[in-house]
């Protein structure tokens, strides 16, 4: 048999039990999945066709975009976004079991920088003077704190990294806010969605729309007129910089419709007469 036949399907952020992982097997099962130390390695193994998708964190309710994402899709990616999911995070503060009685003398804490801004209240008031590491994400902190035994640390993660890494809670649920949810995109070469059960009814699109370069003034308005007179609804509008300059941006637009209907068809020809950049990335279905 060929070796393409064996070819992995989906690279997410590793390692095991990050929240990546549980995403991944929400949409996917467990059969084909392979781990990642970092989100451009993600979105690489795609682009190199070594996996048919990447599964990463795009946007969290507490902390907003994960730039990380945000820098590597919209910046020189040849991507496409196939579907979303959307998880309650739940953050706990995780110790090794021989550090069970001893988690007053934490030295340092780790985890993803996401993860210490969501419980930043928390670590303020309970571990104000103690050193924040980061990770590459929730479930490499969990790792390494089970792999180092003999040190005095924390890990930040959720309940499945604790059991996967046989690490004690030391305390649950330390997130600041429990409306606290995470959206996952994943991500192709190709234009299209997933069609898997339990989606949402209607279709979502992602537009990168650049403005034009003359900067006339009121242009920003325009753009948003486009989609309000069609009654195009907007779940989200983001300014993004450019990294060309200071005041240089871009902006991110969600838009609760199928790029393929008639209206969307109008909103694009009009960005273009306006003398805007669009670029899709496609329409997809939440999960």
């Amino acid at each position: 048999m060929s070796e393409t036949q064996y070819k992995p399907t989906v690279a997410y952020l590793g390692p095991e039990a990050s929240f990546t992982h549980i995403a991944a097997t929400t949409l996917f099962g467990s059969a084909g999945l392979v781990p990642q130390p970092t989100i451009p390695d993600c979105i690489e193994a795609v682009e190199e066709g070594k996996v048919a998708y990447a599964i990463v964190p795009l946007e969290n309710a507490l902390e907003g975009s994960v730039p990380m994402t945000i820098d590597y899709l919209f910046h020189g990616s040849e991507l496409f976004i196939n579907a979303e999911i959307s998880m309650a995070i739940e953050q706990h503060l995780m110790v090794n079991k021989k550090m069970k009685e001893k988690s007053g003398q934490i030295e340092s804490i780790h985890s993803h920088p996401v993860a210490l801004a969501q419980c930043h209240k928390y670590l303020q008031y309970h571990y104000r003077r103690t050193p924040l590491m980061q990770t590459t994400s929730t479930a490499a902190a969990a790792k390494h704190v089970s792999e180092n035994p003999e040190l005095s640390i924390a890990a930040i993660g959720n309940r499945l990294a604790a059991e996967k890494y046989n690490l004690h809670i030391a305390e649950e649920n330390i997130h600041d806010f429990h409306f606290n949810h995470t959206r996952f995109v994943v991500l192709s070469l190709r234009k299209g969605h997933l069609d898997l059960p339990n989606h949402s009814e209607r279709a979502k699109t992602t537009l990168m729309v650049k403005l034009p370069e003359d900067d006339r003034s009121g242009v920003l308005h325009q753009i948003l007129s486009v989609f309000a007179w069609r009654k195009l609804n907007l779940s989200k509008i983001e300014s993004r910089p450019m990294k060309t300059g200071l005041g240089n941006y871009f902006f991110i637009i969600d838009v609760m419709e199928n790029e393929e209907q008639p209206m969307m068809k109008g909103a694009l020809e009009e960005l273009a007469a306006l003398n805007c950049s669009v670029r899709s990335f496609g329409s997809y279905y939440t999960y």
